[in-house]
């Protein structure tokens, strides 16, 4: 199962990496920062750069979800753990089939190539194949778009990257 933790922006390297140090290995079987490949243009060449897919969010992977909220008191500067009145939130199936679909075994969405034909957008190359109903709104000019994921049961907005190559 997958719970999420919330922390600061910018610190969720840190976090990271302090699960893995102080949480039991018996509870916490791995932690992960989904992120996804964007292409900026530096001194006129266009180059890939990896973003957290979910700023301020660490992925846990833990079969004792219930436990795993004891042992985060010894992580610090922790803000919280996702929870609900019935316990600790945990990524339902589908939601996690659909992260791995999106970012793969690495948790890295990689950049997608695709066209627009009227209102229509078709993607061609890259992990948003057969999710052109998840996209929100394209920037074409930055070389990517919003897309709407559910996660722990609400609806959520994250950019990833997608390069039109036409339109049309």
């Amino acid at each position: 199962m997958w719970c999420v933790i919330q922390v600061f922006t910018g610190r969720e390297e840190n976090l990271r990496h302090a699960c893995e140090k102080y949480i039991d290995k018996d509870i916490l079987q791995g932690t992960f920062i989904p992120q996804y490949v964007r292409r900026r243009k530096y001194q006129g060449v266009w180059r890939d750069e990896k973003c957290a897919l979910f700023p301020g969010y660490v992925f846990l992977i833990t079969d004792q979800p219930d436990k795993i909220a004891m042992e985060l008191r010894k992580v610090e500067g922790m803000t919280r753990l996702l929870k609900s009145e019935k316990g600790v939130l945990t990524l339902t199936p589908e939601e996690e089939e659909f992260m791995r679909r999106l970012g793969g075994e690495d948790h890295v969405t990689l950049m997608s190539v695709g066209f627009i034909v009227g209102d229509k957008i078709t993607v061609t190359e890259g992990p948003l194949i057969g999710l052109e109903g998840h996209i929100k709104k394209i920037d074409r000019h930055k070389r990517r778009c919003i897309v709407e994921v559910t996660l722990c049961g609400q609806k959520v907005s994250t950019t990833v990257g997608l390069e039109i190559v036409s339109k049309e």
